[in-house]
């Protein structure tokens, strides 16, 4: 796909999901975890999909020796991301009262997720970035080929959020169902 798009547009919203029934699994242990920063999901960021765990374990095997991939947030309860979403955009209409719905909408999509798309943060820091020096786009570029090789796709905004399975990965792909949708855990 040459053009982005965004978690927000409705192309993304109209892809249908089949739910699979792939458990959440906790990904501590099997992939290296940053836990530093204090997160309000109580600790359900270290969940993801067993399929996608599965298939990040094969992306770190294509890495070259020495590098490892660096688990920070996957799962995010739906009233989370809900909570973020809604709070953002009070947070923008206040600074735009004279903004549109779909304007606002699509402003807030940029920077957080819409949780009925994908209960995931979104934010401004393109995977092909020129303003990076030579040395992290090398890295982007490492991690790029072991993520794309394990059937993950990159969200174009965010060098670090990759996925599989879910409504974006669908579309991307030309997949005919997405297999996962939110999940209560």
């Amino acid at each position: 796909m040459s053009e982005i798009i965004l978690m927000s547009d409705a192309k993304v919203a109209a892809v249908p999901v089949e739910e699979c029934g792939d458990p959440l699994v906790d990904v501590r242990g099997a992939l290296l975890t940053d836990d530093r920063k204090q997160h309000a999901s109580g600790g359900a960021q270290f969940h993801l999909r067993q399929g996608v765990l599965g298939r990040l374990l094969d992306a770190q095997a294509l890495l070259p020796d020495g590098i490892r991939l660096l688990f920070v947030e996957g799962y995010r309860p739906p009233a989370l991301q809900r909570r973020y979403f809604d709070g953002y955009s009070a947070e923008l209409r206040a600074q735009h009262p004279d903004w549109p719905e779909d304007r606002l909408r699509s402003a807030v999509g940029r920077y957080v997720s819409p949780p009925e798309i994908a209960p995931h943060s979104a934010g401004a820091c393109y995977t092909h970035a020129t303003n990076i020096d030579a040395k992290a786009r090398t890295h982007r570029e490492i991690l790029g080929k072991a993520l794309s090789e394990a059937g993950l796709v990159n969200y174009p905004t965010e060098w670090w959020h990759w996925s599989y399975g879910d409504r974006y990965w669908a579309l991307t792909t030309g997949a005919p169902t997405a297999l996962y949708g939110p999940r209560h855990a």
